[in-house]
C-alpha cells in the first residue's frame, strides 16, 4: 500500500498512528501541498478534493479522507467494535470530528502556525467561539468517561485526539476543560511518541495559501 502524505497534516497523522498500532507497513509518498502537488490531474484522480491523506491499495484503488481510511484499516481489529451500536457511536464521533473539530480547532491551529491569522482576521472570533463550544460539549461528555465509545480506545479517540490535544497551538486556553485534559493524558499513554507530531515549520512553503 501507498500513503500519500504531508508531514504537517494531523489528518495524515491519524492514519500513521493507526498503522503503527496495527503494524501495517506502507510506502509513504510525501507531497508538497503548498506547491500544488495535491492538485495535479494525477492526484485529483485519486482524490477529487485534492487533499491528503490518500491510501492507494495494492490493486490501485484509492481511499481518501482520513476517517474513511481508518475505518477501512481498522475493520476486524480491536480499534473498531463489532457491536452494531458501538460501531454507530464510532461513526458519530468521526462525523463530529470532521464537522466540528476540523472547522474550528484544526483551522485555527493551521492559521496560527502558518502565519495566516491576519489574512483571516474577519473569521477568527467566530471560529474561536465555535472552538470553545466544541470543547465545552466534548468536556461535558467526557466528565464520567474514559474513552469516547464504551470503555475502550477506538479510532474515534484517534480522530478526535489528533487536533484536540493540540488545541493550545490554536491559542485556546485548555485550563477550563479538565475532563478533556484527563482524556488526552489517557490517550497519550496509549499512543506514546512512536508517531510524532510534525509541524508546518518544516515546510518553507507553508506560509503560502493552498
Amino acid at each position: 500500500m501507498k500513503l500519500y502524505d504531508y508531514p504537517g497534516s494531523q489528518n495524515a497523522w491519524k492514519v500513521r498512528q493507526l498503522c503503527a498500532h496495527l503494524s501495517i507497513a506502507y510506502d509513504a509518498e510525501w507531497l508538497s501541498i503548498f506547491e500544488g502537488q495535491s492538485h495535479t490531474d494525477a492526484f485529483i484522480e485519486r482524490n477529487p478534493a485534492g487533499a491528503v491523506p490518500v491510501l492507494e491499495l495494492e490493486d490501485g484503488r484509492c481511499i481518501a479522507e482520513s476517517n474513511a481510511i481508518m475505518i477501512y484499516l481498522a475493520e476486524g481489529s480491536a480499534y473498531f467494535p463489532d457491536d452494531r451500536y458501538e460501531r454507530a457511536k464510532v461513526h458519530q464521533w468521526l462525523f463530529f470530528e470532521a464537522d466540528y473539530v476540523q472547522s474550528t480547532i484544526a483551522t485555527l491551529r493551521y492559521w496560527n502556525l502558518t502565519g495566516k491569522n491576519a489574512r483571516n482576521q474577519h473569521q477568527l472570533e467566530k471560529r474561536r467561539l465555535g472552538a470553545i463550544g466544541v470543547l465545552g460539549n466534548l468536556d461535558r461528555y467526557l466528565t464520567d468517561k474514559s474513552f469516547l465509545v464504551g470503555d475502550r480506545y477506538t479510532i474515534a479517540d484517534i480522530a478526535v485526539y489528533a487536533y484536540v490535544h493540540l488545541a493550545h497551538e490554536a491559542d485556546i486556553d485548555m485550563a477550563p476543560y479538565a475532563a478533556i485534559r484527563r482524556w488526552i493524558d489517557r490517550v497519550h499513554t496509549i499512543v506514546g511518541n512512536e508517531v510524532p507530531v510534525r509541524y508546518y515549520a518544516e515546510d518553507p512553503h507553508s506560509t503560502d495559501d493552498l
